[in-house]
């Protein structure tokens, strides 16, 4: 591993490659702070332009734009509340709430602090561990793909808000939305209504930017405009205690994201949705998530970065996409002529492991560029927000046209940003809705599949015992916290020497303790 190493720092460390991979990290974060674009979009849309490249330095600006546009996404999802990518949605929960609270520095810094540490250390096992992993993702089929979407389910009740009930029917709604379109087992279409522009279903950055940035814009308007934050310069630095605290969930998220990463089809979003719900379960400070925790931003982000690098894992190795932003890659590849699969780290040592050192260099890019800027980007909270609702519907509106050059688009941000008010209005979560709709196409395709292999036999789940294991986890998911709490209420009374507390609470209000009025009162 060494002497391939010492090749990939040769090949990414040219004056060329370090040049084109500044301007892809640059390119990337512009990329991600526009609402609708995204990783993919960016990629696809640039990819003609590295055609004349030398194949090494245009995968490398490829992947700096890849890795670039996940942390510009998060700029808008913290100071806006508008994520520019699925998997940015999570930051939105803590992160915009950290700015309302006048510390938008804090957040967009440990967002490119925890993203950091994690790419390097997701990069660092991905150079040693590659084709341990690349074994483990083969040994995952549709059966073990199925059993993780349910448990990306049994997180909705972390999302919650205590109400499960309510969680589970917003899930729902998410999964029926996501059912629109064509159906990917008979190809008949479904709930489109005749409309042509639902055949592909309900474009779901648009219903994002509508929830969320439109949503918000609307419930402030209707609550009054916030004044404008004045927080001075140094509130806007990291603290020891918001490193103190970040670093565990940070080390949680990466795990939890390279672990998801390496999975084909399974995407960053999920890892950061699972990543926030591993924090509400585990962090000593989760009554305080939803409400400007900054484990509520350091976990859903180094998460995020993790499974962008696990997701090569299976795109050179197996030959196939562990997202749609790799997918685009995969062709970029083919179009090079080069074909990804097991034989390429020995055919091409060169340009693989140029390519994975290049993943190091543009973090450090990226931490350069974005962690000085944190308290400049913070300044814009200092507007008059008379000034900045304007600025959002523009980037709201313009981003999500951008995706598809149909005025459908717009009408998609416009009703689900209605659609964001009243759930804000009436306290219902939006995050089970994301989830749902995020997860709602993976559990359809892996359910198909795995149908269409057991011949209907839904039994032949048990029969795999990776399957087995992650279902378990997320049965004790749901009911593990009210078992829990069922214990500690025995143990409590116990401890206390009552025998029958309904009896002693009714003795009591009955006025047993006649002498004592001041307590029979009470």
């Amino acid at each position: 591993m060494i002497d391939n190493l010492i090749i990939g720092f040769q090949a990414a460390l040219s004056v060329e490659n370090l040049i084109w991979c500044f301007v892809g990290v640059l390119l990337g974060t512009v990329i991600g702070i526009l609402p609708g674009l995204g990783s993919a979009t960016g990629v696809a849309i640039l990819l003609p332009l590295t055609l004349a490249f030398d194949p090494l330095t245009g995968l490398i600006m490829l992947a700096g734009i890849y890795h670039g546009s996940q942390y510009g996404a998060t700029i808008t999802a913290i100071l806006i509340a508008t994520p520019g990518e699925a998997s940015s949605v999570v930051s939105t929960l803590d992160g915009y709430q950290m700015a309302r609270n006048g510390r938008a520095g804090p957040a967009l810094a440990i967002s490119a602090v925890s993203s950091f540490a994690s790419a390097i250390v997701s990069v660092l096992l991905l150079f040693s561990l590659s084709q341990v992993f690349a074994d483990i993702a083969l040994g995952f089929g549709p059966i073990e793909i199925l059993a993780i979407m349910v448990f990306g389910f049994a997180t909705i009740s972390v999302f919650a808000a205590g109400n499960v009930l309510l969680g589970l029917a917003m899930s729902t709604v998410g999964v029926l939305l996501a059912c629109v379109g064509i159906d990917m087992g008979t190809g008949v279409a479904r709930y489109t209504f005749g409309s042509v522009d639902l055949f592909s279903g309900i474009p779901f950055v648009e219903v994002m930017i509508g929830l969320f940035a439109l949503g918000e814009l609307l419930s402030q308007l209707d609550k009054g405009a916030p004044a404008p934050i004045r927080a001075r310069f140094k509130d806007m630095l990291l603290t020891k205690e918001d490193i103190r605290r970040a670093t565990p969930a940070t080390f949680r998220g990466m795990v939890i994201g390279f672990a998801v990463g390496i999975l084909p089809g399974a995407g960053s979003t999920l890892a950061s949705f699972l990543a926030y719900g591993s924090e509400k379960r585990f962090s000593k400070h989760r009554s305080e998530m939803g409400s400007g925790a900054i484990e509520g931003v350091a976990a859903p982000d180094a998460a995020t970065s993790a499974a962008t690098n696990g997701a090569f894992v299976p795109t050179l190795t197996l030959g196939v996409p562990g997202g749609a932003t790799t997918a685009v890659l995969l062709g970029a590849f083919l179009l090079y002529g080069i074909t990804p699969g097991p034989l390429l780290f020995e055919q091409q040592p060169v340009l693989v492991w140029g390519l994975l050192v290049s993943f190091l260099i543009g973090q450090f890019f990226l931490l350069v560029l974005n962690l000085p800027m944190a308290p400049v980007f913070a300044q814009l909270l200092r507007l008059r927000y008379g000034y900045l609702y304007p600025l959002i519907i523009f980037t709201s509106f313009i981003g999500a046209y951008a995706i598809s050059n149909n005025s459908f688009s717009l009408w998609v941000v416009l009703v689900f940003g209605v659609i964001g008010y009243l759930m804000k209005r009436l306290n219902f979560p939006i995050a089970p809705l994301v989830l749902g709709l995020v997860i709602g196409p993976l559990f359809e395709k892996a359910l198909v599949q795995t149908s269409a292999l057991t011949s209907g036999d839904s039994s032949v789940i048990l029969q795999s015992p990776t399957a087995v294991v992650i279902l378990t986890a997320a049965l004790l998911l749901l009911v593990g916290p009210k078992i829990v709490a069922l214990i500690r209420g025995k143990k409590g009374a116990s401890g206390l020497g009552i025998e029958n507390p309904e009896t002693s609470l009714a003795e009591k209000f009955a006025g047993r303790d006649s002498g004592d009025t001041d307590h029979r009162e009470k």
